[in-house]
């Protein structure tokens, strides 16, 4: 028979909280177990029937399978999958194009951050109001014609249900 796997907690699973991967065969003689990641059956995790991680991190989502060892053969269970949510790492910021910024060019400020789920984003210009200012909610801020009215420190926010988190400014110098 083909092992049944579970995992504990069975909801959301946050970043540094505690996980328990299980995996039962009704094999006998009884079987011995072997835990694997992804698809990639060379890379042992665990010789037990239970994986265990004490403290999740981001890296941990993925799926994950055993397989049953018995006299009788081997026997692989299906996926299960753990996704990891964790809130926004610190934002980075770039401008396209870098160097020289004429009065009348295309500018572009750009926002990332990894996050599980994916953040949204906010743009804002420093000494603006941020409650009633925002300039852009997406990840891109975008001048098709900068002004020099435009020269200043931007920054941006990321954001999801686990946090926020704001990136360092951007100076941009219209000339």
């Amino acid at each position: 028979m083909v092992p049944f796997v579970s995992v504990d907690p069975s909801g959301e699973i946050l970043e540094g909280s505690s996980v328990t991967l299980s995996c039962s065969s009704d094999a006998n003689p009884a079987a011995t177990y072997t835990w694997h990641k992804d698809e990639n059956p060379v890379n042992i995790l665990s010789y037990n029937s239970q994986l265990v991680f004490d403290s999740t991190k981001s890296t941990d989502s993925g799926k994950y399978y055993c397989v049953a060892w018995s006299q009788l053969g081997r026997r692989t269970s299906q996926y299960i999958s753990v996704n990891v949510e964790y809130g926004p790492k610190l934002p980075s910021v770039s401008v396209d194009p870098t160097g020289e910024i004429m009065e009348g060019s295309s500018v572009t400020l750009s926002c990332s951050s990894d996050a599980n789920p994916a953040a949204t984003y906010t743009w804002y210009k420093k000494d603006g109001n941020p409650e009633l200012n925002p300039l852009s909610k997406d990840s891109q801020l975008i001048f098709s014609s900068i002004k020099s009215t435009d020269s200043g420190e931007f920054y941006c926010t990321s954001e999801n249900k686990l946090g926020k988190k704001t990136s360092e400014y951007v100076s941009v110098n219209v000339e």
